[in-house]
């Protein structure tokens, strides 16, 4: 089968491991089912497998991708869920200690076919495409649990979406504002400000640009450059909520600000089962779709990969086998 492969690591040139070619066709355990790929979407964590981070080098040569739609063997039009657990956890999926998501310790979902749990499959709704739901497990589910199970905002609420242009900060500026909240985001890019706006941004402000009130909650996935700004712009007792650190991870923790003002800072890892398919029901009523950058051909990986590791990308890098 087409995949795309980590076939080496380096920190400084990580498409340099990057393998588009045949790979063996997965074989099915039991309690497992395997899915032919309609579609997958790249993100941030297939570049950090690249660079050596979250991969360790042993389980090379490892197919990349979290995400995936597709159909089963009896035809069964699903989205999968990313994330693999212990089948004797009973709860959070996310607190799992063995939890990993595909990629990390199983083969991904970058190929022609991905082998997963049965338990991981969730029906796909036929009012979205394959294109759309593959945008779904990783980035717009982890904006989910962010908003509404981390963060608990309500309609009425005010938010501040760091870094508009990636795809769990897209996510996050679509759902917040068809949930009735207010929302704010920042981007040291013109362009991505007013793509934002386009998407439902209630106001767009520069990196680090003076807001004009304060805020709820602050969805956080860019880290050091925008942390210190992320604290400064919180309401008394609000709360950052932290999915990731693009730009680094090593954040000035300015606990003075943290305990005067009683913020919260809650980290945020992907998303349940039952998230995932309280999102799908979601985009449903809603009508409310993935923000797709492009479609591209699996074939075609390396230059995706090219133009996520420019930052060049607004919303989700779809590939189609």
């Amino acid at each position: 089968m087409l995949a795309v492969t980590c076939t080496r690591q380096s920190a400084d040139d990580p498409l340099s491991g990057l393998t588009v070619g045949e790979r063996p066709e997965p074989e099915v355990p039991d309690g497992w089912a395997r899915v032919t790929v309609k579609a997958a979407s790249l993100n941030h964590h297939d570049l950090w497998s690249l660079r050596g981070v979250g991969l360790p080098a042993d389980r090379l040569p490892m197919v990349l991708g979290c995400d995936a739609a597709g159909v089963t063997a009896d035809g069964t039009e699903v989205v999968v869920h990313a994330l693999v657990g212990d089948p004797a956890w009973g709860g959070d999926e996310t607190l799992d200690p063995k939890r990993s998501i595909l990629s990390e310790l199983h083969q991904g979902a970058l190929a022609e076919y991905v082998v997963v749990p049965k338990r991981n499959l969730v029906p796909k709704p036929k009012e979205l495409s394959f294109e759309e739901a593959a945008c779904l497990p990783t980035a717009w589910l982890t904006a989910y649990r962010m908003l509404f199970t981390q963060a608990q905002l309500k309609p009425g609420s005010t938010v501040l979406v760091q870094g508009a242009g990636g795809g769990v900060a897209t996510a996050a500026i679509v759902l917040a504002r068809a949930a009735g909240i207010t929302v704010w985001a920042t981007s040291r890019d013109e362009a991505k400000r007013t793509r934002a706006l386009e998407l439902g941004a209630h106001a767009v402000f520069d990196s680090g640009g003076k807001l004009p009130g304060k805020v709820d909650a602050v969805i956080e996935t860019v880290g050091k450059a925008t942390w210190s700004h992320s604290l400064r712009s919180l309401r008394p007792g609000g709360v950052v909520v932290v999915s990731g650190a693009t730009s680094g991870p090593d954040p000035s923790a300015d606990l003075n600000r943290v305990f005067f003002l009683q913020l919260r800072v809650l980290g945020s890892t992907m998303g349940t089962k039952t998230e995932l398919q309280a999102l799908l029901a979601f985009l449903v009523a809603t009508g409310v779709r993935p923000v797709i950058d492009e479609v591209i051909a699996l074939k075609d990986a390396a230059r995706a990969f090219e133009k996520m590791a420019t930052g060049e990308v607004f919303g989700k890098l779809v590939l189609v086998p």
